[in-house]
């Protein structure tokens, strides 16, 4: 027997034992579920079941519960994003016939999309999994309901046994690698990276001459922040603004301070980054925000590292990134980013968020954003450097960034004075080829992805209205800008050692 004649019988086998469990499933009378299982099915359209019950969770679980909810959403988004732009489009299996399924059960509207996977499926089991690889207890909570919603596919005639099993894998698989992909994160080493000692900073013991201005809308890690800047630093100034009054406090501060000082998210640290360039004053952090990637890639542990290096009169020289609009765009004022700079699919998932996170919370709003961007955005036509290119994704780091994939993790350092230049090729739809760079190997082999490092790089034919964000922050490119890096710019505190 050839090979290709086992595949075939192996694949009618399997066919057959498909309609008999279905066809099982059918017949039988499962009482009470005629009521529950339909309505608990619909419930789950567009993760709107798993939105729910994270929002509750949120609501009246620990920090670690409300943890655990943004595992799960992530999970779940992730699974939704590889059923639906890859899985429903390799395997165009029909849905099953509904004969024998009694019509109390069957949908009011039949889906119109392909069988192979179940993304209901997929997305139940993803968001249970990714809740309990956090926490267990809640996991426990809401397993059976993600049971129950994969049955339910089956029961209402709408998939095959072997679409459920194959989707309810995927979503297992998507919680356990956003488990893995949230460590690598966590596990971030914060350890001082080889920047170039900045001679003549000047030693604040006391804290005078240092104004600090901190974001009050950063929440419990600022006011960690501050507690510890005025126990070590007690002459120091203290400013307490947020949203739209930390730029103009920010430079107000620089104008007068001997030492700027920020406490906040990256966001806050990039905008004071500029402030301090700008006025041309040394800038001490104080890690003040949700990620702190700025922080940990430089090797500040916490606000205890930071009132140490003043003291001491420690610090070092970062490297800038910027971006300057073109000559078209004469007197346009350029932007400064710490950690990335990036055009195409992240910008308008950010401004998405940023717009519906106020309503329906963080999580929610990120999931919806994903979903959004992964079905209706389309590719943004450059010209770099002189040529003309499709993309999905532009991302520039300020410094090398380890690991493959279009927007990688952590750097060793911030004293480079490059930019770490990440390109996700358009064609197609985004969900698969952002997610076959995410998961490329070596970049020099990867067709949809390409990784390079250098100091300035020219963007013209920006069409109208693209998106672009910096350090968390949104704002509408210019027609044409230069990015480039600017070695040794500014004078940052940090211990030695």
């Amino acid at each position: 027997m050839t090979d290709q004649h086992q595949q075939l019988t192996w694949r009618g086998t399997a066919a057959q034992w498909d309609r008999q469990v279905f066809d099982a499933v059918a017949r039988r009378h499962w009482p009470g579920a005629d009521r529950v299982l339909p309505r608990l099915g619909r419930a789950a359209n567009h993760g709107v079941l798993w939105g729910v019950s994270g929002a509750v969770i949120a609501a009246v679980g620990s920090a670690r519960a409300r943890r655990a909810v943004l595992r799960g959403a992530a999970s779940l988004a992730l699974a939704s994003a590889t059923i639906n732009t890859v899985g429903k489009w390799s395997v165009r299996r029909p849905r099953p016939l509904l004969e024998g399924v009694p019509p109390v059960r069957q949908l009011a509207t039949q889906p119109t999309t392909t069988s192979f996977p179940s993304g209901h499926s997929a997305s139940a089991f993803a968001f249970a999994a990714g809740l309990a690889l956090e926490s267990p207890g809640w996991g426990a909570v809401l397993a059976p309901v993600a049971l129950s919603v994969a049955f339910s596919r089956v029961y209402t005639g709408v998939h095959y046994p072997s679409d459920v099993v194959a989707g309810a894998t995927l979503g297992v698989a998507a919680g356990f690698l956003v488990r893995r992909l949230a460590r690598d994160a966590e596990g971030a080493r914060i350890v001082p990276g080889n920047e170039r000692h900045a001679a003549g900073a000047p030693a604040l013991p006391d804290g005078s001459g240092l104004t600090v201005v901190v974001n009050a809308g950063s929440g419990s890690a600022a006011a960690a922040g501050l507690d510890t800047v005025r126990a070590r630093l007690p002459k120091a100034e203290l400013v307490e603004c947020e949203g739209a009054e930390l730029p103009a406090a920010l430079e107000e501060a620089a104008s007068r301070a001997t030492v700027l000082g920020v406490c906040g998210g990256d966001g806050t640290i990039g905008a004071a980054a500029a402030a301090a360039l700008r006025a041309g004053v040394p800038l001490a952090v104080f890690p003040g925000g949700t990620l702190n990637h700025f922080a940990q890639d430089f090797g500040l542990a916490g606000a205890e590292d930071t009132c140490r290096a003043l003291a001491a009169g420690e610090a070092v020289k970062v490297s800038l990134g910027r971006f300057t609009p073109g000559p078209a765009h004469s007197g346009g004022e350029p932007g400064y980013f710490v950690n990335t700079f990036s055009i195409g699919a992240y910008p308008v998932l950010l401004k998405h968020r940023l717009t519906w996170a106020p309503r329906i919370g963080s999580a929610l709003a990120g999931l919806l954003a994903a979903w959004r961007v992964l079905r209706a955005e389309h590719p943004v036509r450059l010209r770099l450097a002189g040529r003309t290119r499709s993309v999905w994704l532009l991302f520039a780091g300020n410094g090398t960034y380890h690991g493959a994939g279009p927007a990688p993790r952590r750097r060793d350092g911030l004293g480079e004075g490059l930019l770490d230049l990440r390109l996700a090729y358009g064609g197609g739809r985004p969900g698969p080829r952002l997610l076959a760079a995410a998961l490329a190997g070596p970049l020099t082999r990867s067709p949809v992805h390409t990784a390079t490092r250098l100091r300035t790089l020219r963007i013209a034919d920006i069409p109208e209205g693209t998106a672009l964000a910096y350090d968390g922050e949104y704002a509408q490119a210019p027609s044409e800008l230069v990015l480039d890096s600017l070695p040794d710019a500014l004078t940052v505190y940090r211990p030695r050692g």
